[in-house]
């Protein structure tokens, strides 16, 4: 495996146990990145775009099953699978983007992964 000789580390401060209080202060425990920060539209569009997309074909699946509309229950069962293979991503990751706009413990846009 090939190595990164050019590399320069700085050493970290040493503070031992019995000296530590627990402070919020410490820099080690203050670090939030700008990426937690970030809002991921692509994702966000892209989510809402398979919750829709996921919608309009369970949608026209039930329709055909129920019999409002023509066509055979095979292409209903095809139109179901592709709808839950849409909807749920789309819902997962629109739940999350909610719940981190609306400011909610535990979500953040961290958490959708950027496209």
């Amino acid at each position: 495996m090939a190595t990164r000789r050019n590399v320069h580390y700085t050493p970290l401060p040493v503070v031992d146990d019995d000296d530590y209080n627990g402070s919020a202060d410490d820099p080690r425990f203050a670090y939030t990145p700008k990426s937690f920060d970030k809002i991921p539209w692509k994702s966000i569009l892209l989510a809402l775009f398979l919750l829709l997309l996921g919608s309009m074909l369970l949608f026209l699946s039930f329709f055909i099953f129920s019999g409002h509309m023509g066509g055979e229950k095979s292409q209903a069962s095809g139109l179901f699978t592709l709808g839950i293979l849409a909807f749920l991503p789309g819902f997962y990751e629109t739940r999350i983007a909610y719940y981190s706009w609306r400011g909610a413990q535990g979500y953040r846009f961290a958490s959708i992964p950027g496209y």
